[in-house]
């Protein structure tokens, strides 16, 4: 019987769980259980479903146990930034808002009057986004104080999973890294820009490690799911675990985690908190083993997922004057993809990581305007939408690369391309095209397998990162466009 290692993989729109082993030298990995993650409304703010998620995560555990198949060791990544706020007795004392929620307008405003921009991308390395946790938390503070008042223990989204797992609080370092509460020189809390800030500096624990055991699961786990096992930590972020998995051929590669954003740059040992790097947007997010994951962090395939729900199930307007006619739609990636192809003629670019794009009320008619604002020709079908959304990625992609060659004076010969937007073959195509350098496609599982390998290491399966990269390369088909 093969030691099972299982990844809980929960991005923000679905989760699965992730089974592995190691089968004559080579991983292995099944997909035991899918589900989704939608948001709900509450108090008039986006938020995040933790109990169903939690009692989902429980459901995959009891398909393991069915199957006959029951992990030794668990890990669970997610998203960054957000979290929950625990009062004394251990319960939640606030909703756990989702960060493309609003209610952080305005908040860079107000840290700015504590700390200049430039001095707290200094300490921390972060590269400024309206949804980072500092802004979340001094929302919380302007608008909730009685909640941050009841509030004792700090737990990001991984964070809480796992205490309902185990009954144990760790913090996570790799998440907390995003934060902009964690300083890059010391990978501890910064406790000086906590106090700054009125923060209460108690709520935040001591940061630990991906490869920490976090402990067994609780009687109660046991009892509904039919087992115990491990909880170990993996890289809780999920842009940390999707970096562990690149199987770069040498250290003049680029990453790229391709998903619902796209994170692309490259790994450091240590942090670059220049001005330069600052005013370029550029951020220091820790990970395994204290390597920075120094990256831009871009819209990605947000855009295209948008379109592809708008489209579905709703009459969408297309053509021009009596041409114009409505079209009730199903349609999937490929078929975006292919059409995208069919309108290759087309050409404007928009700003991906304008915040227009982040929530709008339509993606489409967001893209128009932004066509239109800028004096281009403004895509009339879903072609030439795709189109657009594809030749502004690509060029993103190169603009970004560009710059960190710049910013680390070294010269990137390639681009390893690791997420499910890695079996989008016509950006990869686009990608190679505007950068010039060959694109590397694979592994599609990314981020569950950099969950996986911080497991595999701990157990002794690989003695070190590099032997389990090198498997990854043996284990799953890479393919090269030129």
């Amino acid at each position: 019987m093969p030691t099972y290692y299982l990844a809980i993989d929960l991005g923000a729109s679905s989760g699965r769980h992730i089974l592995s082993h190691i089968e004559d030298g080579k991983i292995v990995l099944e997909e035991m259980y899918r589900f989704d993650n939608i948001q709900i409304r509450k108090n008039d703010c986006d938020c995040w479903n933790l109990e169903e998620l939690y009692l989902n995560i429980l459901g995959g555990l009891k398909v393991c146990a069915e199957a006959g198949k029951i992990p030794s060791y668990i890990g669970i990544d997610t998203w960054a930034v957000d979290y929950v706020l625990l009062d004394e007795s251990d319960q939640i004392c606030c909703h756990p808002v989702a960060y493309r929620d609003k209610r952080t307008n305005g908040m860079d405003e107000k840290v700015s009057e504590i700390i200049s921009p430039k001095e707290l991308y200094a300490k921390t390395g972060i590269q400024k986004q309206i949804f980072n946790t500092i802004y979340q938390l001094m929302a919380q503070k302007e608008y909730h104080p009685e909640e941050m008042l009841r509030a004792k223990i700090f737990l990001m989204i991984p964070d809480y999973l796992n205490f309902r797992l185990t009954g144990k609080m760790v913090n996570e370092y790799t998440n907390a890294s995003s934060t902009n509460l964690v300083n890059a020189h010391t990978k501890m809390w910064d406790v000086k820009l906590i106090e700054q800030l009125g923060l209460p500096t108690g709520m935040f624990k001591t940061l630990k490690m991906p490869g920490t055991i976090v402990g067994d699961l609780t009687e109660s786990v046991q009892k509904s799911v039919g087992f115990n096992c491990k909880v170990i930590l993996p890289a809780t972020h999920d842009t940390g675990s999707a970096f562990l998995a690149v199987p770069a051929r040498d250290d003049n590669a680029v990453y790229l985690s391709s998903g619902t954003w796209s994170l692309l740059g490259v790994e450091n040992k240590e942090p670059i908190t220049t001005e330069e790097s600052r005013l370029q947007n550029f951020t220091n997010e820790g990970g395994y083993d204290y390597r920075f994951r120094y990256l831009k962090n871009i819209m990605g395939l947000w855009m295209i997922q948008s379109i592809r729900r708008e489209l579905n199930g709703v009459d969408y307007v297309e053509g021009k004057g009596a041409a114009r006619q409505r079209t009730k739609v199903q349609i999937g990636f490929g078929e975006l993809s292919e059409a995208a192809r069919n309108a290759s003629d087309f050409y404007s670019i928009v700003d991906v990581n304008d915040d227009r794009f982040l929530s709008p009320n339509s993606m489409i008619e967001e893209i128009k305007k932004a066509c239109a604002d800028t004096g281009q020709p403004i895509p009339n079908s879903v072609g030439e939408v795709m189109q657009c959304v594809y030749l502004s990625l690509s060029k993103c992609y190169a603009d970004a690369i560009e710059k960190l060659s710049g910013l680390t004076g070294k010269i990137y010969t390639s681009i390893n391309i690791v997420g499910g937007g890695c079996q989008d073959m016509y950006l990869n195509e686009m990608t190679a095209k505007a950068t010039g350098l060959p694109v590397y496609a694979g592994p599609i599982e990314g981020t569950a397998l950099g969950n996986l390998m911080v497991q595999m290491i701990y157990a002794g399966e690989f003695q070190n990162l590099q032997e389990a990269r090198n498997a990854i390369k043996n284990s799953f088909d890479i393919k090269e466009i030129q």
